[in-house]
């Protein structure tokens, strides 16, 4: 009679089971069959192994679907890290402008007019002329002196208001108007003459031909300006500039003879020169710009 029977088939060894819950045969031999549990024991590493595996799997997809989920929550226009098809589109941000860039021509600024285009010629220098127009006021400053103004005089006889061979010089050239004006100061009187000529190579030619010692105007008296240079030596000037020319004879008003120890006297001269060559200008320069506007 065998052991471990009890009415039915004998109990085979579970490798599954615990040690304790093993049905252990009765009998003599009760040692466990070691070829079987070493079947069980790969059984179970094999099975482990696969589970490992799939699980392994299902980690990967688990963590790519959390990617794509990150990914999708990124792209959420709620969030504040909106990509670029979320921004508004260009023409909305601010600062920027739509269509196509506003070309414009090309242009420059004429270049000014020269105002010595108008003095040299009569037929630019068109503007009215005359003695109270180019020696305007009842005085002259130049720097801290005042000049008192006397009378003018306006012709179109250059040769009468001239001496020595000025008035044949000035008639040869084509002078067709001579302006004077007188001016005075602390015994010292000086007369102003501008000959007026129809082109700037008429004026200065005559500039060039005059002997200022004997070749000058004739002074200015009247309305506060005494006598002078009638008889006395007096210092005689002469210029041009664009059309005109223009002379100065200054002098003492007592009759006393001009040295070159009289500065004071060269001082007014340089002075009345300075002045009316400056009138000539602004002449031509307010021509200019009047032309410009147009």
């Amino acid at each position: 009679m065998s052991y471990g029977q009890q009415g039915g088939s004998q109990s085979q060894w579970d490798p599954w089971k615990p040690h304790s819950q093993q049905p252990w045969n009765s009998g003599a031999d009760q040692t466990p069959d070691w070829a079987a549990l070493a079947e069980a024991s790969e059984s179970r590493n094999k099975r482990r192994r696969l589970l490992f595996i799939g699980g392994g799997a299902l980690a990967t997809v688990a963590i790519g679907t959390a990617v794509a989920v990150a990914v999708v929550s990124a792209n959420d226009n709620s969030g504040s890290n909106q990509p670029a098809s979320g921004l508004p589109a260009t023409a909305d941000l601010p600062g920027q402008t739509t269509g196509a860039a506003p070309s414009f021509e090309s242009t420059s600024a004429p270049p000014p007019l020269d105002p010595m285009d108008f003095i040299s010629s009569k037929g630019k220098d068109t503007a009215p002329l005359g003695a109270q127009i180019l020696f305007p006021g009842k005085q002259l400053t130049a720097g801290d002196t005042v000049y008192k103004k006397g009378p003018t005089d306006d012709t179109k006889n250059c040769s009468a208001v001239t001496k020595g061979k000025l008035p044949k010089i000035l008639t040869d050239n084509g002078c067709t108007r001579f302006l004077r004006v007188s001016y005075v100061k602390d015994g010292i009187a000086a007369t102003i003459g501008v000959a007026v000529f129809d082109t700037a190579a008429q004026a200065t030619k005559v500039a060039g031909t005059v002997n200022t010692k004997t070749d000058i105007i004739r002074s200015l008296s009247g309305q506060g300006v005494k006598d002078h240079c009638t008889s006395a030596v007096c210092l005689s000037t002469v210029n041009a500039y664009g059309r005109y020319a223009y002379f100065t004879i200054n002098g003492f008003t007592n009759g006393t003879n001009v040295t070159k120890k009289d500065t004071s006297v060269f001082e007014v001269s340089e002075n009345l020169k300075s002045f009316t060559r400056d009138q000539i200008y602004k002449r031509g320069a307010a021509q200019a710009s009047a032309a410009a506007n147009e």
